[in-house]
C-alpha cells in the first residue's frame, strides 16, 4: 500500500468502492469498505491524489480526507462518465474516476466549506418553501374551482381566495371551508418562513464585498447576488464571460461539424437554479427599461425593436452573467448610468 499514488473513491450511503494505483498506474487495490472503515484506510495511506466525483457528500468527505495531507479532487459526474468502461458498476465507476481525475485537461470542481454550504442551504431551502407555497396556492385555486368561485391568473388572485376562506364567505360552504382551512393555515406559516429566509439571504448578501458590487446591477438583487457569490468560489476557472455564459446555460447548443456552424435552442446545462435567477432578472429589466436610461436597458430596449421578447430575455440573462463575470474577476463596481 506504501506505492499507492492516485486513488479513484465512489462514494455511496453505506458501502464505497476504491481504484488504487501506483505510479506507473499498475493497479495495487481494489475493494469495498464500510463506511466505518473510509477514514481509517485513508489515514494509512501516503499522501496520494484522490479523485472523488462532486454529488451527495463529497465535500464533507473531501474535508476529511485533506485533513490526511491527501490531494483531494472533485470532478462532474458528466465528465467521468466518459471513462467508464462496458458495464456500469461500483468498481468500474472507482476504476473510471481514478483514470479522470489523472486527466490534465480534466475541469475540477472546488472543495466547498461548511460555511460556503450553508449560505447555499438558505437558497436551497427558500427555494423549496417557494415551491411548496406554489403548489398550496394551485391546489387550493383548484379547489375553489370546484365550487364554482374562479379566480384569475396570478398569486395575488389566488390569495384573494385564501381570503374568502378566512372571512367564510357565503359562497363558500361551511364544509368546505373547514376542509381549506389547513391550507389556508399552512400557507401562512410558509409566508412566514419565506420571510424569514428572504432577511437572512439579504444579511449574507450585505456582509459579502462581491455581493454588494454585483447588486448594483440592474436585475441582480439580494438572491441573486448572493447564489452567485456562493456559487462560484475561483471566477478564475473561466477563460472569459463567455464561457461563464455557457456555464450557466445561457448560449445556443451546438451540433456543428465539417467546419458548418449549427447553433439549436438555448442549451440549458450548468447550474440550473442560477440561470433562472439571472433569466428572472433579465425579464424585470425588460419591464422597467422605459423608466430608467442606464445603458443595460437601453440596449435591451434597441434589441427589443427587432427581437421576440423570449429571446431578448435570454439575451438580457447573458449579458447579466457576463456584467457579473466581469464585476467578480476585476473587483470593481458596476457604472451602469451613461456620461
Amino acid at each position: 500500500m506504501s506505492a499507492v499514488v492516485t486513488v479513484g473513491l465512489d462514494l455511496a450511503k453505506h458501502v464505497f468502492q476504491v481504484h488504487a494505483i501506483d505510479a506507473t498506474g499498475r493497479v495495487v487495490t481494489t475493494r469495498a469498505l464500510r463506511r466505518k472503515d473510509v477514514l481509517a484506510f485513508f489515514e494509512s495511506l501516503p499522501c496520494c491524489l484522490v479523485g472523488l466525483e462532486a454529488c451527495g457528500s463529497a465535500h464533507h468527505w473531501a474535508r476529511e480526507l485533506m485533513k490526511f495531507g491527501h490531494d483531494v479532487r472533485l470532478m462532474p459526474p458528466a465528465y467521468v462518465k466518459a471513462y467508464v468502461r462496458r458495464q456500469k458498476n461500483d468498481a468500474a465507476d472507482a476504476a473510471a474516476i481514478c483514470e479522470a481525475v489523472t486527466r490534465p485537461s480534466m475541469r475540477f470542481v472546488p472543495v466547498r466549506s461548511v460555511e460556503n454550504q450553508a449560505a447555499l442551504m438558505h437558497h436551497k431551502v427558500r427555494e423549496l418553501l417557494v415551491a411548496q407555497r406554489t403548489q398550496l396556492l394551485n391546489t387550493l385555486r383548484s379547489h375553489m374551482a370546484e365550487i364554482g368561485i374562479i379566480a384569475a391568473q396570478g398569486p395575488n388572485n389566488a390569495r384573494a381566495l385564501a381570503i374568502l376562506v378566512i372571512e367564510g364567505n357565503d359562497m363558500i360552504p361551511a364544509t368546505v371551508r373547514s376542509a381549506l382551512l389547513q391550507l389556508v393555515r399552512q400557507l401562512s406559516e410558509l409566508d412566514s418562513e419565506i420571510r424569514q429566509s428572504d432577511q437572512a439571504i439579504l444579511a449574507l448578501a450585505k456582509a459579502d464585498e462581491t455581493a454588494r458590487r454585483l447588486m448594483t446591477v440592474s436585475g441582480i438583487g439580494p438572491i441573486t447576488a448572493s447564489a452567485l457569490a456562493a456559487s462560484v468560489q475561483d471566477i478564475t476557472a473561466f477563460s472569459g464571460p463567455r464561457e461563464f455564459a455557457a456555464f450557466l446555460g445561457l448560449t445556443p447548443r451546438q451540433n456543428s461539424s465539417g467546419g458548418k456552424e449549427r447553433l439549436g435552442r438555448v442549451s440549458k446545462m450548468g447550474n440550473r437554479y442560477l440561470r433562472k435567477l439571472l433569466v428572472v432578472g433579465a425579464h424585470a429589466v425588460l419591464f422597467h427599461r422605459k423608466r430608467s436610461g442606464d445603458m443595460l436597458r437601453n440596449w435591451a430596449d434597441r434589441l427589443m425593436d427587432t427581437k421576440p421578447f423570449k429571446l431578448v430575455a435570454v439575451a438580457t440573462a447573458n449579458k447579466l452573467a457576463r456584467i457579473a463575470f466581469a464585476l467578480m474577476r476585476d473587483e470593481t463596481h458596476y457604472v451602469g448610468t451613461p456620461a
